[in-house]
This record gives structure tokens, sequence and C-alpha cells, in this order.
């Protein structure tokens, strides 16, 4: 019987079915961070059970971490208490964390790809939205909620209803200065902030195949952004030299084994999808949102709506367009700004800071604007390094700050002030994500780079992309 890749690794994976319906999943890497473990670990000691398979779960400060003076004490006594709180529970529960000063400390979403503990056919679970990341390698990821992190740690196993599965294919050549980052916002506003609810997406098409490990990353971490349960992407010699020499990657011999079993993870050539939808990528140019979710985006070069898209009430886009202080109809290029933002889980690997630094080269942020690029991890931080990556930022008049979530949400010391606008390559831009008041634009890394040149929203397609 034909199956899609999602199907092959859920089927892979039920351990029984429970009455009902729902399945009771097996976990093979289970991720936890600061924020949505503490409840977890208190219910387990609570019931005097230990963490079931320790071994298959990592923990890593990320996202009430400061992103400088990182070897000073947390200021903030908030951030500072879920910090420790997560070195403690990790010790006693016997988790390997990568905390505050390990060389592989950083976000979550960032490490698990480039230490190679994300791998082809997964199942893949954190207590965060955007694990939908993982899915990138050909793996079923996906966030969860506290409670199901206890239910993870206590069992390895995961009770859900298998959603439904859709397919997105994007065909076609991408135009220079259209990046990974341009194809999901291009995508979130064509099927609006709901139109993945209940579904699964599988990416595909020759322009997602075209894509580097990284940028397909991006496409699976805003997934989620659609109201997706997550986002995979069917993996192959771009995902196996990806994980080639990885740390916890399989080596050798197993390695080769391994190749053998991955590639077979693929939709079989007459499966069915509940839903698909084709997209060209000539159609997509460079994207920013005008609004207070990630579907509210337009082409750069485009105008803000006169009316909310298909889903949207007019009473919500009105309300959006008031918090943001845009007008339909306004057109949006030209406009300051006074913070730009270039990291997150969705835009601060290697290969994003390269983009940034290629282009910000020679030339010198705008007085007015302050701009910020946080790694995602301290791999990140330390390549960026090696290759004089921090040296072109400062030069242009950039901060290049350490490893964190930083000022994708409002959690730590990097807040946009009240009123401030922010071109963010970050994946939402809800009221008050990056502090109370805060006005955020979704771009790519190359826009975000030339708003902080020039001080405004801008065409990147307006410079010169060859140099």
């Amino acid at each position: 019987m034909s199956k899609t890749l999602f199907d092959k690794i859920w089927d892979a994976h039920i351990v029984t079915t429970a009455e009902g319906g729902q399945d009771v999943l097996y976990i093979d890497r289970h991720f936890i961070h600061e924020v949505t473990s503490p409840q977890a670990f208190t219910g387990l000691r609570q019931r005097g059970i230990p963490v079931f398979r320790p071994v298959q779960t990592i923990a890593t400060a990320d996202h009430n971490v400061p992103t400088q003076n990182q070897h000073l004490p947390i200021v903030e006594p908030l951030s500072r208490s879920q910090v420790e709180k997560l070195t403690e529970n990790c010790a006693e529960f016997g988790v390997e964390l990568y905390g505050l000063g390990h060389p592989y400390q950083g976000i979550v979403h960032v490490i698990g790809p480039e230490l190679g503990i994300t791998q082809p056919g997964q199942t893949i679970v954190c207590g965060d939205s955007h694990t939908s990341t993982h899915g990138a390698f050909g793996a079923i990821a996906f966030g969860i909620g506290t409670s199901q992190v206890e239910q993870v740690l206590a069992t390895q196993c995961l009770l859900q209803k298998r959603p439904l599965r859709m397919r997105i294919t994007v065909d076609g050549q991408l135009a220079p200065g259209v990046l990974s980052k341009d194809i999901i916002l291009y995508i979130i506003a064509q099927l609006g902030a709901a139109g993945g609810t209940g579904y699964f997406v599988e990416y595909a098409g020759s322009a997602i195949r075209a894509l580097s490990m990284e940028a397909r990353m991006t496409i699976c971490n805003m997934s989620i952004e659609m109201g997706a349960r997550g986002g995979l992407i069917a993996p192959d010699n771009t995902t196996f030299e990806y994980l080639r020499g990885r740390e916890f990657a399989p080596a050798g011999a197993d390695f080769d084994a391994a190749v053998a079993q991955w590639q077979h993870l693929f939709s079989d050539a007459d499966a069915v999808f509940d839903r698909e939808y084709q997209f060209r990528a000539e159609d997509i140019a460079p994207m920013i949102t005008y609004g207070t979710n990630p579907g509210m985006g337009i082409r750069v070069s485009e105008t803000v709506p006169e009316a909310p898209a298909a889903g949207d009430s007019l009473a919500s886009f009105s309300k959006s367009l008031d918090y943001m202080g845009f007008r339909p109809g306004e057109r949006l290029i030209g406009k300051s700004v006074g913070y730009v933002f270039i990291g997150s889980c969705t835009n601060s690997r290697i290969e994003d800071l390269r983009l940034v630094a290629r282009f910000v080269q020679g030339k010198q942020k705008a007085s007015s604007v302050q701009a910020f690029i946080v790694p995602g991890s301290q791999q990140v931080a330390r390549q960026a390094k090696a290759e004089g990556l921090d040296q072109v930022f400062v030069a242009a008049g950039f901060e290049f700050r350490e490893p964190g979530c930083s000022a994708c949400l409002g959690m730590n010391e990097d807040k946009v002030p009240a009123g401030e606008y922010c071109v963010s390559t970050s994946n939402r831009n809800f009221e008050g994500r990056q502090g109370p008041g805060a006005r955020t634009i979704l771009a790519s890394p190359l826009t975000a780079a030339a708003a902080a040149v020039t001080g405004t929203i801008v065409d990147v397609r307006d410079f010169d992309l060859e140099n």
C-alpha cells in the first residue's frame, strides 16, 4: 500500500493504538529547555519516578539567556531562576545539559541539527512550537505542552492523534535576493495563518530540492505559523552530506548503513495527500509582514491590502493595522525602522550570517538603527569568528552578540522598545512578541540587512547582489 513519508515514519513508531483511535507514539529524541521543563520535572518528583530514558533527552539553555556578558550572573531574576532550575533538574534526573559556558550551548533547534542529533526517520519533540525545524531532515518533529513534556520524560512515549497530510510543491528557480524565508512567508500569506490547521506538511518540488539544509530548516521552522502541526522534507544527498562527520551522527560503516536506510524515506509516487498546493518559485519575491500574524505578508514592492485576507475578520485586520501604525493601501518601502534583529531559530545559522556579512561588507549601518546579530549557538559563533564574519559586522556598525533566542521573544533582556519598528528574521510578529508595544516586521536576513544599512524598509533587489 502506497504511503506518504509522514505515514511511513509515524507507522514505524506506533507502540499501540489506544481506545478512540489515538496512537501511543515512541519518541526518539526529546529536547528540553528552561521554559517548559520545570513543571514537568516537578511532576516527576511528586510522583517519585525517574526520567525513563535520559540518554534520549538533551537539554540546553536558550530562551532566557542574555546575549551579552554570559560569563556573568544573569541579571533578570526570573531568567536567572529558570536557568538555575534547569541546571538543578538535569543534575538530579541525569539529563545531559548544554548550559551556559558549554561549547554546545545554543538555541535548541540549532544545536540538534548541527550536532547530528537530529536524523532522518526520527520522531522528535520539544516543549517549543518551532520543533518543526527538525522536519527538514525527514523527521516527524513537533512541539508539545508541559504536561506532554512530563509524559515523554516518564515513558519516552506520547499519546497522539494522527494529523491529516498536506503536500506543498514549489517548482522553478528563485530570483536573486529571494531566500527560503521569502518562500515560507509567501506560502503562509497565500494560505493564511490557519491554512495548515490539522495538517502535517511535506514540502516538495525542484525549488525545495535546490535549497541547502539550513534553508530547508527555515522552511520547516515556520510551518507552525500557518497552523500546521509540523513540516518535513524528504532526505536526499544534501541531507546526508550535511550529517556526514557531525559529532553525534553515525560514523564510518554505521553512517553508510544509516544512509542505506534513510534513502527509503520518501513519499511513494502514488501516495495520496489530504490536500495539495502548488506554487511557482518565479512568483515569489522578497517578502515582509505588515500585521500581527505571519500570514499578513506581502511582497516588499506591494502595498498594504485594502481588506483582510480570507479567514481574517475586518475587526482583527483593523486592530492589527492600528497596532502597527499602517494604513490600507500604504506602501512600506521607505518606512523608517529603528531596530534590526538577525537571529532566532529561524535564521541564526552560519549560512545566514555569511549571507549578511557578504551583503554588509564595505557598507555602514544607518546611524538611526540599532542592529544586532545573534548566532544560534556557540558553534555558529566560533565558526563566524574563525571566518572573520564578526569583524565584518563590527566594521559595518552591527553588534555581534552571544548565542541565545534573544529578541525573537520578550523573555530576556533583548527587548524592542514600545512603538519602535524592528525588521526581524524571527518567526512571529504577534503584538508584544519582541517587547510590550514593539512592532515587528518579519523578513529574510538579506532584507533585514538592507534595512539596517538604509534605515528603511527597502527592496534588496535594488542592490548589486552579485558582489
